[in-house]
């Protein structure tokens, strides 16, 4: 109930901002704040317009919050965004279609107004996030753990999946949810029933924690198609992906190019050696391919054999430390992605001899291999870089979430999250 609550106050709020953009730009365009009191030429009407905008913003919010299905809902700036371009752009395209009155001022303004309220209001509620309130059946520690810190979980109690007590009713507007994979006894098993029967939302551990932490949790995971069936699922998008990856390595490649060349140097002046350091590694379905980065580490980084990168690398070149926490060293796999090697945004690609080794010690690391891997990733945004094996296994819980959830929606806000880190230099080490 809180999250359909949610999604509908949002969708609201996305509306109203778009009315108040109206009288806005109505004041700006034909100095009254009511647009159907403008003189307009002859017989002209701006009825049509103020229907194709209010038309719009109702499905491009119906299409956002139809994509919240696999994870928690939140007040994301790029969802503000998208949905003020989609409006925009069917506006625009009714119009051009059916040839009604427009102004350039009234739409210009309205865009802008409307922008800045979306902006504003999911600004003021990210202040005081929506939760879901839960009750947790559960024998599993670790995600109970990942759901208290999660932002909008709120876990009010734990139970045993064996208990055999006595157990009170689940209140209003509180969430059950249930370990499958525990062995429940005969009275928790009844508990759930009763629950259910009520009406009390009764919901899987696995669901909830996926959209709550944006992991997949490795423990519940028994079989191989648990991950290839959604893999195979985004087929049509990764057609699509590899097309607008391309498109947009071609449209960055002129500065792209440039910022190399200028860090290249930097890293010639800071060690001996060449500026692109080139590594085998595992990509799409385990095929080997040379990666392309700018060098951060001295030439015999290696000479006693492959190791992980740590906080304070004692291998790391002058220039290197920033080029690793702004991620700009990572520039030239944008040639990976235009041969077809990488695609911006998927689990990134690991050595060889890694692979192997977590293969044989981590259960299901190979299903990442399942797509292209990326210049970035969720576990790069989410989790930073891995020093050991611990680390790794905490890294594949986000890289299987994004396996299973690879969406336009989930890339663009991988994306965002990367800028970020490349224009502010907050990036994990």
């Amino acid at each position: 109930m809180r999250r359909r609550r949610f999604l509908l106050s949002t969708a609201a709020a996305d509306l109203g901002a778009l009315l108040i953009g109206l009288v806005v730009a109505s004041l700006v365009a034909f100095e009254t704040p009511w647009p159907w009191e403008a003189e307009l030429i002859g017989s002209e009407s701006i009825w049509p317009l103020l229907g194709f905008f209010v038309g719009s913003a109702i499905l491009a919010s119906a299409f956002s919050v139809m994509t919240w299905a696999g994870s928690a809902p939140r007040p994301s700036y790029g969802r503000g965004l998208s949905v003020v371009l989609i409006g925009l752009a069917l506006t625009a395209l009714a119009v051009v279609v059916s040839r009604v009155y427009w102004s350039r001022p009234f739409l210009g303004t309205t865009a802008v107004v409307w922008l800045l309220g979306a902006i504003t209001h999911r600004a003021i509620r990210r202040r005081t996030p929506w939760t879901e309130q839960m009750v947790l059946v559960t024998a599993e520690k670790e995600l109970v753990e990942h759901l208290h810190d999660a932002p909008h979980a709120d876990v009010l109690n734990v139970l045993d999946p064996g208990g055999d007590g006595d157990l009170d009713p689940i209140p209003p507007e509180v969430t059950l949810v249930v370990d499958l994979r525990s062995v429940l006894s005969d009275r928790m098993a009844q508990y759930v029933s009763s629950c259910t029967i009520s009406g009390s939302t009764t919901r899987a551990l696995t669901n909830v924690y996926e959209e709550h932490t944006g992991r997949l949790p490795i423990v519940h995971l028994a079989e191989g198609w648990e991950l290839r069936e959604p893999a195979i699922k985004t087929a049509p998008y990764q057609v699509a992906k590899r097309i607008i990856d391309v498109v947009l390595v071609a449209v960055a490649a002129p500065l792209a190019l440039v910022m190399t060349m200028g860090l290249a140097l930097l890293v010639r002046f800071s060690s001996p050696g060449p500026a692109i350091f080139k590594q085998c590694r595992t990509g799409l379905n385990g095929r080997r391919f040379t990666l392309y980065k700018l060098r951060t580490m001295r030439t015999d980084a290696e000479s006693d054999g492959p190791r992980f990168a740590t906080l304070d690398d004692d291998r790391l070149i002058t220039a290197g430390r920033f080029l690793r926490k702004s991620r700009l060293d990572e520039l030239p796999q944008l040639w990976n992605v235009l041969k077809g090697d990488l695609s911006l945004v998927g689990p990134r690609p690991e050595q060889e001899s890694f692979v192997e080794q977590f293969n044989a010690e981590i259960p299901f690391y190979g299903q990442r291999h399942l797509i292209r891997p990326g210049v970035t990733g969720w576990a790069q945004v989410k989790y930073g870089y891995a020093d050991d094996e611990a680390d790794t296994i905490e890294k594949l819980t986000y890289d299987l979430y994004y396996v299973k959830n690879m969406s336009i929606w989930l890339d663009l806000h991988i994306l965002g999250e990367s800028i970020w880190t490349v224009l502010s230099g907050n990036g994990a080490r």
